[in-house]
Formats: structure tokens, C-alpha cells, sequence
């Protein structure tokens, strides 16, 4: 009785007589949405992998990959912070240098009367964090062997303990214990890199213990532009740079820390609508509304892809350095974007952390005149009081798209979640026999998703229409295409909407007439 996986058997072609079993999968599949609460984060730092996406999910895990946030431009560290403050837990960071940042050294030194380098270490990555490192060598568990210690404030220590050897061999040992790690014992360093000296002497050892700190790191953050932010994009990941080395670490939710530059918009827009992404940014600090729709229609930005807040910059209290500081609203927008579910909007929701804004503090609140021309001009702001109450938030809840149907943040954030699951579930269909049943199964699949969602209340129809349809039949998939090669499913979904107005019509007096009827109904 043979057993085959289904499809690996030709059951049109056979010629022993026997029971032949066809193990064949559940026709039934479900998929799941993307997630969509990763938010990129482009900027300068004191510590981490350059052009190389860092994942970060708590201020311990900032502290240790890039440092804690200072008080400068650009700054990577201090955006976390914000974010992590209003719920985006999901972070991806990108660091970027001018090309001057250098990794912090040290050497170990031997015995001789003018001592020789034994072994130099170099911090695993370039910045300013790396000269809080120190090392020791001292005597090892074993006997006649060697121990090196490896720290940095805040982190676990780093043990190389019974290094043995005489002379290079031992300085040999060393530098293959903490690059490859001991086997058995522990793995290479997460700290360091370790490369030979030129010395065949024993260690020089104080008082028994060689004690060494670093030094040399710098941040390379001085020369750093908004145009470095966006970087450059490249066909292999070592080549992408900025915003673009964020490519497939489906990042929805974009922030180019501090940019202000609106040449840079174009490329910004073509990168969040070809990558599913959401990017935020901002006219510099205490640029009008006037201003920055002015240099939103110069550099010819028009489509949901890109959200653009004026130049009012917002107030956060940093407790690290204990001061109030003045950043970028960008930095407070793509953290909330990223902290609620795609079909809800900034609209009217609160900025828990915001102490101020440029114009609160000038106490200068805007009138109805000047949101309605903010929201005209396909702007958002970050301003308090906002329609629910005396807090901060944002007072239009738009992208910078010129056509109605397309300019609500939810439609840019549902429309690249619906798109992003859709392409993450169904490459299995390509290789698969144009069939009936193959249509039935992707048609019930992509059904059974849509209405998960109308059953989360995350789209639908409040007036009872449908909430979607989905067509894969022969009306739109005649043999001319088929025979081709092409299957097509054509997917409608209707979006619930954002309530932007809200009219009450108010009628009283003492003439007014009241009927109330016996059986109301809503």
C-alpha cells in the first residue's frame, strides 16, 4: 500500500494493481493580516549597525543597539523615546553617518620594557558610545591561563576566561576567543573585535590585572543632511542607504527624524506608495501653513503615500537630559499612526506626551478659519484644544493626496494593509492549474479574511450594503487570458468612514412640538 504526497502521483498511468493513498492537504486556508504597527525610524546615533535596520522593542533594547537620546538634530535615540511613549513598540531603526564616525580601540600590551601590542580590540561599531568601554586581563580560573573582561555600562560583562598559551600563541588565543567565541562555553563577543599584535611576550599584568578603556569613538552625526536621511536606494540590501535600507523590513509607518527639506518629498512619496509605507514629515520649525503648502505644491507632492504637518513643533520633556525640548511633529505622528489599527485615523486622538507646541506656548490658538485652510491645503497639525477636549492632537487626520476619495490617513494605512496581506498570501497560486477549484479556494480565502473584518467592525457598510465582493469566474478570466496564463481576482472593499463633521440640528423653545412614537425604532 503505497502512500503518496498529492500531485506526485500519476493516477492517469497506472500499472500495478494495488491501494494507492493520496495524502492531500486541507482545501480550506486561512490567512492573517500583515502587521501593521512596525514603525521606521531614520536617523543619527551613538552606537549600532550602520544602513542596517535595527529591530527595537523598549528603551533597554535603544539603550543597548543605539544609545541613549542627545540633544541634536536628527537625533535616532530621542525619537524612540517619543515613540515608545505613545505605543509604537515595533520599531525598526536605521542609523546613517556623514562617513567620518569612527569605532573606539584599545590595546593590550605585554611584558617587554617597552611594551608591544598584544591584541588590539575595536568596539563592534562605530559612535561615541564605544568609549564607555573597558576591558581587563587577569589571571584565569585555571591555572597558568588567562581571563579577559569586556564591558560597557548597562550591559552583562563579556567573560574570556582560561586563554592559554606562551607568547603569540596566547595573544592568538585571545583573539580567536572573543571573535569566535569559546566552544561550549560561549559564543564570540557582541561588544568587540579582536585582531593580533606583533608581541611573543607574556601579558604585562599590574598588580595582577591589566585594566584598559577605549578610546577614539565619534558618531559621525555633524555632517549629516535630510538628503542622507533619504539615502539612496540599490539593488542588494549593503547598497541601500537611509529610508531606502528599510526595504523589506515592512516597516508601514515611516519617519525621517527632523527632515524638513521638501525636495527630498518626491522621493519620499514614491518610496512609501511603492513600499506600502505611510511616511510622515514636516515643514521646518515655525513655518506657516501658508509656507509649507506653498512648498508642498513647488515640489509637486499630490498622493496618499506622504503625510505633511506645518511648522509648528512640539514640546516633550526629556528625562534624561532634563530639559524641555522643541521636536520635530513628525516624530509624534508616525508613533501614533503606527500605535492604532489601520482603519482608524490621528484624527482627534491624543498625544499623551506632547507638553506643548510653538504656537500653544505663544499662546496663539487656531481658529476655525486657519484649520479649514490647513486642511485645504492637504496639511495636518498637532495642536491643543482638538474637538474632544483640552489635549493635544491632531485637527485633520490627512495625507497629502489631492482627491477626497484617497486623502484620510485611514485610507492610506487600510489600502497598504488589504494590499500587503494579499501579496503575502497568495504566491502559492503561481505554478498551481488554472482549475475551478482553484479559484473556489482562493475565492473563499480571500472572503474568509474580508469578513474577519467586517466581524472586527474594521470595514463595512453602516447603512447595511455589502462590505466586499470578490470575482474570480469566467467573466473576468475569458479563455483568451487563460490560456495565457493569467488568473484574475478582482476585489472590492468598502472602507468605513471617518467622521469628520458631526451636525446636530437643534431645535427648542417653548412653542416646539414633541411627538414621540409608541414603537421607535433606530
Amino acid at each position: 500500500m503505497p502512500i503518496y504526497p498529492a500531485g506526485s502521483l500519476n493516477t492517469a498511468a497506472l500499472s500495478a494493481p494495488d491501494l494507492y493513498v493520496q495524502q492531500v492537504p486541507p482545501k480550506t486556508r486561512y490567512i492573517n493580516g500583515v502587521p501593521t504597527d512596525i514603525l521606521g525610524i531614520v536617523g543619527v546615533a551613538s552606537w549600532g549597525a550602520v544602513n542596517s535596520p535595527m529591530l527595537i522593542g523598549s528603551p533597554a533594547d535603544a539603550a543597548l543597539k543605539v544609545g541613549v537620546q542627545q540633544v541634536r538634530k536628527y537625533d535616532l535615540a530621542t525619537a524612540i523615546a517619543v515613540s515608545i511613549q505613545l505605543g509604537a513598540s515595533n520599531l525598526r531603526a536605521v542609523r546613517v553617518t556623514d562617513g567620518t564616525d569612527a569605532a573606539a580601540t584599545t590595546t593590550l600590551k605585554d611584558s617587554a620594557a617597552t611594551p608591544a601590542t598584544g591584541a588590539t580590540l575595536t568596539a563592534m561599531y562605530t559612535g561615541s558610545l564605544g568609549n564607555t568601554l573597558s576591558a581587563a586581563l587577569t589571571a584565569g580560573t585555571a591555572a597558568n591561563s588567562f581571563k579577559l573582561i569586556v564591558t560597557m555600562p548597562g550591559v552583562q560583562p563579556e567573560i574570556f576566561d582560561n586563554l592559554v598559551g606562551s607568547g603569540a600563541a596566547l595573544w592568538q588565543s585571545l583573539v580567536n576567543a572573543v571573535n569566535n567565541g569559546i566552544s561550549g562555553i560561549r559564543g564570540p563577543s557582541q561588544l568587540v573585535v579582536a585582531t593580533v599584535g606583533a608581541s611573543s611576550l607574556a601579558p604585562q599584568l599590574t598588580g595582577g590585572t591589566q585594566s584598559v578603556t577605549f578610546t577614539g569613538g565619534s558618531d559621525g552625526a555633524a555632517g549629516v543632511t535630510d538628503a542622507m536621511l533619504v539615502g539612496a536606494d540599490g539593488v542588494t540590501a549593503p547598497a541601500r542607504k537611509g529610508m531606502y535600507a528599510l526595504r523589506g523590513a515592512n516597516a508601514q509607518v515611516v519617519n525621517l527624524v527632523d527632515l524638513t527639506d521638501s525636495t527630498q518629498w518626491p522621493a519620499m512619496l514614491s518610496y512609501g506608495q511603492g513600499e506600502g509605507a505611510y511616511v510622515v514629515t514636516q515643514g521646518p520649525a515655525g513655518a506657516s501653513y501658508a509656507t509649507v503648502s506653498g512648498s508642498l505644491n513647488t515640489a509637486g507632492v499630490d498622493g496618499y503615500g506622504l503625510k505633511v504637518l506645518v511648522g509648528d513643533w512640539v514640546y516633550w520633556f526629556d528625562t534624561v537630559n532634563g530639559q524641555n525640548r522643541m521636536l520635530a511633529p513628525a516624530t509624534f505622528s508616525a508613533a501614533r499612526v503606527a500605535g492604532l489599527a489601520p482603519h482608524l485615523s490621528v484624527l482627534n486622538k491624543s498625544l499623551s506626551n506632547a507638553t506643548g507646541t510653538q504656537r500653544s506656548l505663544a499662546q496663539q490658538p487656531y481658529s476655525n478659519g486657519e484649520i479649514g485652510a490647513i486642511n485645504t491645503a492637504r496639511l495636518d497639525v498637532i495642536t491643543n484644544p482638538c474637538p474632544g477636549g483640552s489635549y493635544f492632537g491632531h485637527r485633520s487626520g490627512l495625507n497629502c493626496a489631492s482627491n477626497p476619495a484617497q486623502n484620510g490617513d485611514n485610507y492610506t494605512r487600510m489600502t497598504n494593509y488589504l494590499s500587503l496581506t494579499l501579496a503575502a498570501s497568495f504566491g502559492w497560486v503561481v505554478g498551481q492549474l488554472h482549475t475551478a477549484d482553484l479559484r473556489r479556494q482562493v475565492k473563499s480565502t480571500i472572503e474568509s479574511f474580508l469578513q474577519n473584518l467586517v466581524d472586527q467592525n474594521m470595514i463595512g457598510d453602516p447603512n447595511g450594503g455589502p462590505a466586499f465582493s470578490v470575482q474570480i469566474d469566467k467573466q473576468n478570466n475569458p479563455d483568451s487570458r487563460v490560456a495565457l496564463g493569467y488568473m484574475q481576482a478582482d476585489v472590492q472593499v468598502k472602507y468605513l468612514s471617518v467622521v469628520r463633521y458631526f451636525l446636530i440640528n437643534l431645535e427648542g423653545g417653548q412653542s416646539v412640538s414633541i411627538t414621540v412614537a409608541n414603537n421607535p425604532r433606530s
